[in-house]
């Protein structure tokens, strides 16, 4: 059940270009990882860690990118993913994480 900030943060993506996946009406999840950065956003955005505005932006600058990019068909469309480089690029801007940091550590 979403809280006030989840169900504000979601229906203000309603119909805008950051919007997520639906079916039927719901939030559309098709592998478990989604569901998990969808969640980790709303919940360090609602304690504190980034403004969900700025996070809003990057996410739609990130769809942005991929549009610009992606003629030729050379990469597919995953909105999560965009979501996720969008999570990732606020966490570094608000020193959350280091620059990198991710990698880092999923290389060691």
């Amino acid at each position: 059940m979403f809280t006030k900030f989840e169900e504000f943060a979601a229906n203000q993506m309603l119909g805008q270009p950051d919007s997520p996946p639906r079916a039927s009406g719901k939030l559309y999840f098709s592998e478990e990882w989604q569901r998990t950065v969808f969640g980790m956003a709303m919940a360090l955005s609602k304690q504190g860690y980034f403004e969900w505005e700025d996070f809003r932006q990057k996410l739609i600058a990130s769809i942005a990118a991929w549009e610009r990019d992606a003629c030729g068909g050379q990469t597919t469309w995953d909105y999560y993913e965009r979501y996720a480089l969008a999570l990732i690029a606020v966490l570094e801007e608000y020193g959350v994480i280091e620059a990198g940091e991710l990698d880092r550590l999923a290389a060691s």
